[in-house]
């Protein structure tokens, strides 16, 4: 008989260690996935209900090797965390190419992945859970990181889309979309911490917090705190262009 299990992405830093100690309090048993396996092990061995595995889901065929590990091992996924994923700052043509793809993949196409892998089951079951984690980046253009923000559109939209083609047969689906959170984006990203990031960062456990609540709720879309939840909305109350300059300014 197989096991459910939650599956978290991005496992060993930020929000996905977070989403880990949180979910494991609830006695849920998890599969931690992420590159870097000392992490994830020793994240592992401090829950004691976590199994950890080790993969770059930015990889060929990634999300057919984890589900292939999760049959191995007779586990179906009763919750999905979509957390895995990075930004890069800067002008675009500055960034290798073979990075700002490995974003795309990353980002958008391994969520998209692993979520289509896991729906059929959880409609079959009638229940489930998928949170996707995107950013108020979602909500207009970013200058500076351009293709991060069009990342982040996409996993709001597609999450969107999917809460309602889904709520009606038990299974919920939440975009959990944060603003400035201390973890280590800012530093992968490469601007380092620094300015208006550093003075709007939420604590990760509270973003985090916010984020399963939602979900429990069914709530469509997530945006913690209300100075975000002010900014989101931006697309509606300024000309595109100004919107376009601040958030030039403003990384998110």
């Amino acid at each position: 008989m197989t096991s459910p299990v939650a599956l978290i992405t991005g496992a060993s830093a930020g929000l996905g260690t977070d989403f880990a100690r949180q979910l494991s309090a609830t006695g849920a048993r998890l599969v931690l996935v992420a590159r870097r396996r000392d992490r994830l092990e020793a994240l592992a061995a401090e829950l004691g209900n976590a199994r950890a595995v080790d993969l770059d889901l930015s990889e060929p065929d990634a999300a057919e090797r984890l589900m292939a590990d999760l049959s191995a091992h007779d586990e179906h996924v009763d919750l999905l965390v979509n957390n895995a994923g990075f930004g890069l700052g800067g002008r675009f043509e500055t960034h290798d190419p073979a990075r700002l793809r490995q974003m795309v993949d990353l980002n958008c196409g391994v969520l998209t992945d692993l979520t289509r892998a896991v729906v059929p089951a959880m409609i079959e079951r009638r229940r489930g859970g998928i949170l996707n984690v995107a950013s108020t980046a979602a909500f207009q253009p970013g200058p500076g990181m351009a293709v991060y923000f069009a990342t982040k559109a996409y996993v709001l939209s597609f999450s969107e889309a999917l809460h309602e083609e889904l709520k009606g047969q038990g299974i919920h689906v939440t975009c959990l979309c944060p603003g400035p959170t201390a973890t280590e984006f800012p530093e992968v990203a490469g601007f380092g911490k620094a300015g208006a990031f550093d003075k709007l960062s939420a604590d990760s456990a509270s973003v985090v917090r916010a984020g399963l609540a939602g979900l429990d709720r069914n709530q469509a879309v997530v945006i913690p705190g209300t100075f975000n939840k002010l900014g989101a909305q931006g697309h509606r109350l300024l000309p595109r262009a100004l919107l376009r300059k601040a958030a030039g300014i403003i990384k998110l």
